[in-house]
């Protein structure tokens, strides 16, 4: 019989908890594991607070991975309930877009008018969401083989030994003078490193994008996991940064934590407003400064272009480069027909197909071949 069988079963949950953690990279010795089981039996736990503290102090969790190790103990031990937030108060990674006295207001968007998702609303519209568990398909497996050796880098200052470089290796050329009674036979020759650019992903979940919302967020998980300064938001009535929730490995979890995060999935279509907000916090806004900011998008927007014409512009000037991917733009010939597009034509960098999983990652992947600067 395995020692998972001779478990009591009332055992096995807090035995799952550490597999869990495991699985996320977490490294849990199988003595933590067993103080982690006499400290639930000493406390006689009356509440969840009782367990994550013990938790915490046989399990050992590093400081910097705090967040995630609590966020996993929430989805573990309390599953939806998790993520319910008081209506006080919002989460600070999260922006509403609703604002009060704006004009005429429309009515709640209703199942039949959101049913198609083809029209843009401004509406804020609350909804929870569930992703379906789909094995990934080869564009996002595509992404991930690939994506080390092909997103966008960047030369950072730190210098290297290279065979041929724009600065003098002094130290490396003296040394080696050395070994040839002080003549110098060969200069060395110094490059700057290059390291990875950051990558700003903004997504656009409001009702127009319903059919596209759930791959695009298994592409986002898939590149948060290939990269390492990857940055996730999405927006619809609301701008909330997704980004940690993402970071979890398993692609499930992860979407699951993101979706309970979000509120506004297939609501009203706030682009402009969105894009305002996310440059008027400063953390959010600093963000894109020279990163490769992606927007995924159909650009129908209900409000006045205004708006959106001025976020873009502000953002194209922070960014390395900027792309606007959307589902209308459908051949190499496309021209944009919507106010909002047209408005914004002009600051994107690239306005693209953004109707498949393929085409974004072939973008996406596309991006390295730039000039890096």
């Amino acid at each position: 019989m395995s020692p998972e069988l001779q478990l009591p079963q009332a055992a096995r949950v807090f035995v799952s908890f550490v597999a869990l953690l495991r699985a996320n990279g977490f490294a849990v010795a199988p003595e933590q594991t067993t103080a982690f089981l006499t400290a639930i039996e000493l406390l006689g736990p009356r509440h969840l607070g009782d367990i994550r503290q013990a938790a915490l102090a046989t399990l050992a969790p590093p400081p910097e991975r705090r967040a995630t190790f609590d966020r996993l103990f929430d989805l573990h031990f309390r599953g939806s309930e998790a993520v319910t937030r008081d209506d006080d108060g919002e989460d600070d990674e999260t922006v509403r877009l609703q604002e009060e006295g704006r004009g005429e207001e429309e009515p709640l968007l209703s199942d039949d008018a959101n049913e198609s998702g083809l029209t843009a609303t401004r509406t804020e519209a609350l909804v929870d969401r569930r992703f379906a568990q789909l094995s990934p398909g080869d564009a996002l497996r595509r992404l991930t083989r690939e994506a080390p050796r092909r997103l966008p880098r960047r030369r950072g200052h730190r210098r290297m030994q290279a065979r041929r470089g724009p600065f003098a290796d002094l130290r490396r050329t003296l040394r080696d003078s050395v070994r040839s009674d002080g003549e110098v036979l060969r200069l060395g020759h110094l490059k700057r490193r290059q390291r990875p650019r950051k990558i700003l992903l903004l997504i656009d979940v409001s009702g127009s994008m319903k059919s596209r919302t759930e791959e695009n967020m298994k592409l986002a998980h898939a590149l948060v996991q290939a990269a390492p300064n990857v940055e996730v938001f999405t927006f619809g009535t609301r701008l909330t940064r997704v980004t940690r929730a993402l970071r979890l490995k398993r692609r499930e979890q992860a979407l699951s934590a993101a979706a309970h995060l979000v509120s506004d999935w297939d609501g009203g279509t706030r682009i402009g407003d969105a894009l305002q907000a996310f440059l008027a916090v400063p953390r959010f806004g600093g963000y894109a400064r020279g990163a490769a900011v992606i927007v995924v998008s159909d650009g129908l927007e209900r409000g006045p272009p205004d708006a959106l014409r001025d976020a873009v512009a502000r953002l194209s000037r922070r960014a390395w480069r900027m792309s606007w991917l959307t589902p209308l733009a459908t051949g190499p010939g496309f021209r944009p027909q919507t106010e909002a597009l047209v408005a914004i034509e002009r600051f994107v960098d690239d306005l693209v197909d953004g109707g498949s999983s393929a085409s974004i990652v072939a973008h996406v992947l596309a991006l390295g071949r730039r000039r890096v600067a």
